[in-house]
């Protein structure tokens, strides 16, 4: 049984940092584990602009210190304009695009409500060589919310994969079975990213003894076929899967509250959550692709230089983080880890 693992330093390919103090205090548990992170544009005002989103990344370089690169994103709106993407991307400012289907998760109100409002950009991006991230979930209130993924797949990832098939496309957050199935069965140009939490939980976890707040997500958890289907792909060795953290803070009253807010807060315990899955499945040999590989490779990206460690160990998960205004509650917060992110290896 091995009790210690050694890899390549690995990167996020999914964070929320937030803004203002809450960025200040979280971005430095993302550094800690993480050389690079694609950071979330879903700000109020969102960060489409070239201008708005290279201010931004000054701030979050600011707050999470040396040694961290957040790579940046720009928010697709219905009007985006190509030239601005271009431009953007020309600049070194972002390296990619997120899709978010208008009112489909947190400060999405200005996303996509129609995928041929956007086609231009789309063009321009395949042209150029920008990825497409993606939020694969519709927002028809007719549609059953642990449905949503499976049928955004039917009606729009599989018309954007056929009309850009030179388009590389990140399914972001994948939480079903018919995702990873997709994926798999899909071309090169397509690769999805896994939470912890969805390797971890199912939709029965949310209302274990009463509601869970801290629990709820975005795509929220489904059930435990499909969490099974995702700890499998993870696991599998598979270049198109990779580490994304999706990790979310939301102040505790905004969880806590009659109507709360999505999102998981798991950069504390971002690797030690994923190396736990991978052990239980017999797969850490494979641990480090999945983590710090296959990534880069898809991004066309060089891995990182330095190495860090993770060993077996007896340790609990913080409960709660200090994040000005409010605290923020820890994914696992109070439990027991099992493994412990040890720091680079000098």
């Amino acid at each position: 049984m091995t009790d210690h693992l050694v890899i390549r330093r690995p990167d996020d390919w999914h964070v929320h940092l937030r803004d203002g103090a809450m960025l200040e205090a979280v971005a430095p548990h993302t550094a800690r584990q993480f050389a690079r992170a694609i950071v979330m544009p879903n700000l109020v005002p969102p960060a489409s602009s070239v201008d708005a989103v290279r201010a931004y990344a000054a701030r979050i370089r600011k707050a999470a210190g040396p040694g961290f690169e957040p790579l940046m994103t720009c928010y697709l709106t219905d009007g985006i304009s190509p030239d601005e993407i271009e431009r953007g991307y020309a600049e070194g400012v972002w390296v990619a695009a997120k899709l978010y289907p208008a009112h489909a998760t947190t400060n999405s109100a200005h996303g996509v409500t129609d995928i041929a409002k956007i086609a231009p950009a789309l063009e321009r991006m395949q042209r150029i060589g920008m990825k497409l991230l993606v939020h694969g979930e519709v927002t028809d209130k007719a549609v059953d919310i642990f449905d949503r993924e499976a049928v955004f797949i039917e009606r729009t990832m599989k018309r954007l994969v056929k009309d850009f098939p030179a388009l590389k496309i990140v399914f972001e957050h994948i939480t079903t079975k018919e995702a990873a199935e997709f994926v798999t069965a899909g071309p090169a140009t397509l690769a999805a990213t896994i939470t912890p939490h969805h390797l971890a939980i199912d939709r029965n976890a949310i209302f274990e003894g009463g509601i869970r707040p801290h629990l709820y997500c975005l795509p929220i958890a489904k059930r435990s076929i499909h969490r099974t289907a995702l700890r499998k792909a993870a696991v599998s060795g598979s270049p198109k899967f990779f580490l994304g953290t999706d990790t979310a803070p939301h102040a505790v009253h905004t969880k806590e509250a009659a109507c709360g807010c999505a999102g998981i807060f798991n950069a504390p315990v971002a690797l030690e959550a994923y190396v736990r899955v991978f052990d239980e499945e017999g797969a850490l040999d494979r641990f480090e692709g999945f983590a710090s590989l296959h990534g880069p490779a898809f991004y066309g990206l060089p891995v990182n230089e330095g190495r860090i460690a993770l060993s077996r160990a007896s340790v609990k998960a913080p409960e709660r983080v200090a994040a000005g205004p409010g605290d923020v509650v820890c994914y696992l917060g109070g439990q027991e880890l099992g493994w412990r992110f040890e720091g680079p290896v000098v």
